[in-house]
């Protein structure tokens, strides 16, 4: 006989949410419970969600952001959704750097050598993200015979016998950001400053780095456009590390003119041997020298500022950085007499002035302007890269320039992209009759 009453079922605690009322939560800036990051998370690496859902719930995070437990959670779950790389037969202290874009931007390459040269382990692997318009991994091959395609087994070998290597990111290394990546890269939220965070810790932890340098470059050459944004990315960088007990520094710098004089694949590495045999810039020199100070005292090699400068400087002019960029190059079937003798690099068949069309200062640059022509004058028809065009002799921001004298210098080939990318370079500078104010390169250091 069947009870007048019957007891009511409690509801089931591990009913899975819809990824509707998911998205829904953040866009009404509700934060995400722990078991739902873990789900969202599995979700996204067995492709459970569909393009369109994850699409909107990118945008909602894009707009509303995550809270810092969000984003230490979500960060562990991409690092553990692949494989870690643990290295453990490398006792050197492993450090990496990271930078949130970059025009003209030599510093990565030289501090993964200069950072081997002072006794750290750098295992460097770029993805997406790490590169504005044109990336390390793609200047290197400028280099005949340099491989950026590294295998697993390569990568562990050369940053223990070598002392660093730089690869392209093996697919097997957070596969959520390469899923989620896609997704941002087509609805235009790569400058998500919380997926920014996850994203790069997730990589440089996995990848076997035990602390990571990060230089968030804000401006026209950057993701990060704003100063502000910048600013808070630093911060947020380097308090997730800190909850999940890694080591991290972020220094912000300026990035609304192209760093150095060159801008192109192999007129910047041949940029990268000068620099490396103690002929760098002003605004490289400064920004090679905090970055590496960074590191240095980051892996615990040096005990203090001065000591950590002293390093940095002496490995610079006595040869020790350059010898190790060279033990890099060659490790990877790279040509090591184009480092001994970059004359050797294939020089553009055409060279042409970029002329003022008005007196005045250099008011400002956009660098990404800069770098889409050089993108333009690079492509050939057959989709490969001409690595001998470019642009060089930039005169910087503050500079007085009279009517007709050379903003830059373009080197070039084929005329068949010349106007578009010209008309590029044109546009970026900007004259005034006023000098500008001087902007500081590096703003403000975060720990």
């Amino acid at each position: 006989m069947e009870s007048k009453n019957p007891k009511v079922k409690a509801p089931r605690e591990n009913i899975l949410p819809s990824f509707d009322f998911l998205i829904e939560k953040k866009r009404d800036n509700e934060e995400f419970s722990e078991g739902e990051i873990r789900y969202l998370a599995e979700s996204i690496l067995k492709q459970r969600i569909s393009d369109t859902q994850l699409a909107a719930l990118v945008m909602a995070i894009y707009f509303r952001g995550l809270s810092l437990q969000e984003i230490s959670l979500f960060t562990e779950e991409m690092m553990l959704s692949g494989e870690v790389f643990a290295l453990p037969k490398i006792s050197h202290p492993k450090i990496d750097r990271y930078a949130t874009g970059g025009v003209g931007d030599k510093t990565g390459l030289v501090l993964i050598a200069l950072g081997a040269a002072c006794g750290i382990a750098i295992p460097a692997m770029l993805g997406d993200e790490e590169g504005f318009v044109i990336s390390d991994l793609t200047k290197l091959t400028a280099i005949p015979g340099m491989s950026v395609n590294l295998k697993p087994e390569q990568f562990a070998k050369q940053v223990h016998q070598v002392g660093c290597a730089i690869t392209r990111q093996f697919r097997q290394i957070t596969p959520i950001n390469h899923l989620l990546f896609h997704i941002r890269k087509q609805t235009g939220t790569i400058p998500s400053l919380s997926l920014l965070t996850c994203s790069l810790l997730s990589k440089k932890f996995s990848e076997g780095a035990e602390g990571v340098v990060v230089d968030v470059k804000w401006g026209n050459g950057s993701y990060i456009r704003g100063l502000e944004e910048a600013k808070q990315l630093a911060r947020m960088i380097t308090r997730v590390a800190k909850n999940m007990n890694r080591r991290c520094v972020a220094l912000v710098t300026d990035m609304n003119q192209p760093l150095g004089n060159t801008v192109g694949t192999g007129l910047e590495i041949q940029e990268i041997i000068r620099i490396l045999h103690g002929e760098a810039d002003p605004e490289s020199d400064e920004l090679i020298l905090r970055l590496g100070m960074e590191m240095v005292r980051l892996a615990g090699v040096a005990g203090s500022t001065l000591s950590a400068k002293q390093m940095i400087k002496r490995h610079l002019s006595d040869g020790t950085a350059l010898a190790k960029f060279r033990e890099m190059v060659v490790a990877q079937g790279g040509d090591g007499t184009y480092v001994d003798h970059p004359e050797k690099f294939p020089k553009a068949l055409q060279v042409r002035k970029l002329s003022a069309m008005k007196r005045g200062y250099v008011h400002t640059i956009d660098a990404g302007m800069i770098a889409r022509g050089v993108d333009l004058l690079s492509r050939r028809a057959d989709n490969s890269i001409d690595h001998s065009v470019g642009v060089s002799d930039i005169k910087k921001v503050g500079s007085q320039i009279k009517q007709g004298e050379s903003l830059l210098t373009v080197h070039y080939n084929e005329e068949i992209h010349l106007d578009a990318a010209l008309e590029y370079l044109r546009l970026a500078h900007r004259l005034a009759p006023k000098r500008p104010a001087e902007n500081d390169l590096i703003v403000e250091r975060v720990a």
